[in-house]
């Protein structure tokens, strides 16, 4: 009586198997596979870098300015905007570099009120191969966009002649 006591403490006192353990020791290098897919693909992808991303903080009234320049589509309204001509610009400029998270690159934008409904929007680009300054004037309330330099009037020729 007493070996058959001792034998039944013995195997109540071993720990029993998790189920659980064993679930996430057979299956950890699928888990580990996917977390590392996870990292190598997608975290990047969402860190990306872009010109809008690159707008610093600015005012509600500045931001409306900017908004209503970045997303001016000519008078065709054919859907390619001047923020699509500017990344594009940049993009031919630099075709196999992530540009916007270089060290080197800075971007800055520049709101300035000239009167009441006009304002001055700069945008300037500077990067370890040179550098892009565009310069144009936008009218809130009628939408319209002039620009002030030859690079400025590239992009908006751009955007009003697309196809």
């Amino acid at each position: 009586m007493a070996r058959d006591k001792k034998k039944k403490k013995d195997v109540e006192e071993k720990p029993k198997k998790s189920d659980f353990k064993a679930f996430l020791k057979k299956r950890a290098p699928i888990y580990l596979g996917i977390i590392a897919l996870f990292v190598v693909f997608v975290i990047p992808e969402l860190t990306k870098g872009d010109l809008v991303s690159s707008l610093p903080e600015l005012s509600a009234e500045e931001q409306q300015v900017v908004d209503t320049l970045l997303e001016y589509n000519g008078p065709n309204e054919l859907g390619y905007t001047v923020r699509e001509a500017l990344e594009d610009k940049i993009s031919d400029e630099y075709p196999d570099e992530k540009i916007y998270n270089n060290k080197k690159t800075v971007i800055v934008w520049t709101v300035d009120n000239i009167d009441a409904q006009e304002y001055q929007v700069v945008f300037n680009f500077q990067s370890h191969k040179g550098e892009m300054n565009y310069d144009w004037n936008v009218n809130v309330d009628s939408g319209d966009i002039t620009a002030n330099n030859p690079l400025s009037k590239n992009i908006i020729d751009l955007v009003d002649f697309y196809d």
